[in-house]
């Protein structure tokens, strides 16, 4: 089944609040991700448990066991990155490609418990780094091969948009 590749730029998520999700980037510091994510992951855990876990719902929309690769793919990028944007100055993120690393990944082949355990894992791993991460280091800067610029205040918030979405993806 063929996936049109999402070319949307999420960005504005920043500014106002996501009319799909219900996201408010606006109630999100680097301070309040460690506990959101951590409570996010046994709701995916349940997901991956679903018998029709890896059935899409249409032609266009990945199943929940390729949304639940994403997130877990998602967790270490972003970690990757905020890291990135911690130890240099305006740090530079290279490109990636979700629709090509879903390809590449075989997200859809994947078996649901190890997506589970990685996804756990390296949901616990940014959100500990996270928890590390001090209000002297909100405003440290990193950019996204495309231009878009983040803080890494607005960073979290970014990067949380992305797994609640998803979450609302599957849950919905």
């Amino acid at each position: 089944m063929p996936i049109i590749p999402d070319e949307k730029d999420w960005t504005w998520v920043l500014s106002r609040p996501c009319p799909e999700c219900g996201f408010d980037a606006s109630t999100v510091t680097p301070s309040t991700v460690p506990g959101t994510v951590l409570n996010m992951l046994p709701r995916w855990r349940a997901v991956l448990r679903r018998e029709d876990v890896a059935v899409r719902p249409n032609d266009h929309t990945w199943s929940p066991l390729e949304y639940a690769c994403h997130v877990r793919d998602v967790f270490s990028l972003f970690d990757k990155r905020l890291n990135l944007m911690l130890s240099d100055d305006n740090a530079e993120f290279a490109n990636w490609d979700q629709d090509q690393a879903a390809i590449d990944g075989e997200y859809g082949r994947s078996d649901p418990r190890t997506v589970s355990d990685e996804l756990i894992a390296e949901g616990e791993q940014i959100a500990e780094s996270f928890a590390r991460v001090v209000q002297d280091e909100w405003q440290r800067t990193g950019r996204r091969s495309n231009g878009s610029e983040f803080t890494v205040l607005t960073f979290s918030q970014y990067f949380l948009h992305d797994v609640v979405h998803h979450l609302h993806d599957v849950d919905g």
